[in-house]
């Protein structure tokens, strides 16, 4: 993977998820290798990432359940994280808008 899979939106989110520098740093650091894990995918790293991000809640734990499923099937992640339908654009610019 050649570009930052995490898009400057998506780390507001994480920031403001995961107040704890360290906790987002972790969740970003986990998300850059998940990035690459599901590369063969072919869907938007931003989407998958932020699926994980939506499921997590804020909570590692979860997120790290969101993880587990993503590595399970990457298409699960995003049925639970709300962005597996064709409206998923719209979805991922409300859920990744600033607050």
């Amino acid at each position: 993977m050649a570009e930052e899979p995490i898009s400057d939106r998506l780390r507001v989110r994480i920031r403001r998820d995961f107040p704890d520098p360290e906790a987002a740093k972790g969740i970003e650091g986990a998300l850059r290798k998940l990035a690459v894990e599901l590369e063969e995918s072919r869907q938007s790293p931003e989407r998958l990432l932020t699926a994980a991000v939506v499921i997590a809640d804020g909570d590692v734990d979860r997120f790290r359940s969101a993880v587990r499923l993503a590595r399970t099937d990457w298409r699960d992640l995003l049925m639970a994280g709300g962005l597996g339908y064709g409206d998923w654009p719209t979805v991922l610019d409300e859920e990744l808008r600033p607050r």
